[in-house]
């Protein structure tokens, strides 16, 4: 079990999250610096900044490399902590440098354009920026923050993006359970994991047109909230346990 939090000044939430750490590390992309030390300042703990590239580039086996010589640089142990602050890239670098460091994660994301946040998964890429595989992880990250203010101010596009990610689930995961497919948890598809992903179906036909233009005026409503809870939570529960089809295996290539 994990907590996720998705609400107007989730962030807010974050220092009484970090109390039994003796050391928080933030990752984040190179060009979020400022929100970074917005997110360093409500630690009330000594904290490492690490910055990783932008999209793709930072799900390489050379950028986690980076990652764990600056946790032992600063002298992390499993005590510590580890903050994902931005969109999926890094969500899947954080996740990834804390499974492997052996301390516990936090996920902040600023946009909600997939469903990495949730996910006890990282998608690793070459350093050339092709596919490699995937990192299944042994349980999913600790804490989940979406502040839902922050996210309204993303470009609309990336909201709209995550609606794209998020259509999928339903119809992946009604394909795995009728042809009997493994889902990404080596189980079968259950009644619960189509109930979700059909809950995030019918949440994007219903809010996504008005969380698309409330994400354009950068107004966070009821129903961009509702979009942020489907593109991040309910594809992310329902991709795990429904499971993956044709969408993600044209992708992949």
């Amino acid at each position: 079990p994990y907590d996720v939090h998705i609400a107007r000044g989730a962030l807010d939430r974050l220092p009484g999250l970090v109390s039994d750490a003796s050391r928080v590390a933030i990752i984040h992309p190179v060009g979020l610096p400022g929100l970074a030390r917005t997110v360093a300042a409500l630690v009330d703990r000594p904290v490492t900044l690490i910055s990783v590239p932008d999209a793709e580039a930072a799900k390489t086996p050379q950028v986690l490399g980076g990652c764990w010589d600056a946790l032992a640089a600063a002298g992390f142990t499993r005590n510590d902590l580890i903050v994902g602050v931005g969109g999926g890239k890094t969500h899947d670098t954080a996740k990834a440098a804390a499974h492997y460091a052996g301390c516990p994660v936090v996920i902040v994301p600023t946009i909600a354009s997939t469903d990495a946040p949730c996910s006890a998964l990282s998608v690793i890429y070459t350093d050339g920026g092709v596919f490699d595989r995937y990192l299944f992880l042994p349980a999913s990250p600790n804490v989940v923050l979406v502040d839902t203010e922050i996210v309204s101010k993303a470009p609309a596009r990336l909201l709209v993006s995550g609606m794209g990610d998020a259509l999928a689930t339903y119809f992946e995961a009604r394909a795995c359970q009728r042809s009997n497919a493994t889902n990404c948890v080596g189980g079968k598809t259950t009644l619960a994991a189509m109930a979700l992903a059909r809950l995030c179906y019918d949440t994007l036909m219903a809010d996504g047109r008005k969380a698309a233009v409330a994400a354009k005026a950068g107004a966070c409503t009821k129903a961009l909230e509702n979009i942020v809870e489907a593109n991040t939570y309910l594809s992310g529960i329902g991709f795990e346990s429904g499971g993956l089809a044709g969408a993600h295996a044209i992708h992949n290539g």
